[in-house]
């Protein structure tokens, strides 16, 4: 996709802050008529700047209060540990976020549990077991102040 117009960018931005917004609605705040709005966002999502559209939830209303971060290390770096463990992480809906880093640990996840007794029972029983990881050091954060969805347009 080329370059994203201005308008685009509007679009985008109030589709971050209100994905169910209506057509007739969004098309008002970025001053388009409906037409050429529903135009634009359907050639925002063929192209893929629009992935999905999903609901946010409330961790803590889900029993999902805890929020903490693991720093893995892998015996080896090679294709198949860090696949295999990727592929592992993928099946564990407790983990949020995987991400394979340049640094330090091997990756970082972000996992969600009910509290700490289930996230300790989580790294023992899944975590730790999993082929191929040497070490699990878990960060627990103490305040959230920040936490987006949304991207700097």
């Amino acid at each position: 996709m080329k370059e994203l117009e201005a308008i685009d960018r509007r679009i985008l931005r109030v589709l971050q802050e209100n994905g169910r917004i209506q057509n007739v609605e969004l098309a008002e705040k970025v001053g388009l008529s409906p037409s050429p709005c529903l135009r634009r966002v359907k050639m925002l999502e063929e192209a893929g700047v629009i992935e999905r559209y999903v609901a946010l939830l409330n961790p803590a209303k889900i029993g999902m209060g805890l929020t903490v971060f693991a720093r893995i290390w892998l015996t080896g770096q090679d294709a198949e540990t860090v696949e295999h463990f990727t592929e592992e992480v993928k099946r564990l809906p407790q983990i949020v976020e995987c991400h394979l880093m340049a640094g330090d640990c091997d990756f970082l996840l972000r996992v969600v549990a009910a509290d700490l007794d289930a996230y300790r029972k989580f790294q023992l029983d899944h975590l730790t077991r999993i082929r191929g990881v040497q070490s699990v050091k878990t960060e627990i954060p103490m305040q959230k102040i920040k936490l987006t969805s949304e991207h700097p347009l």
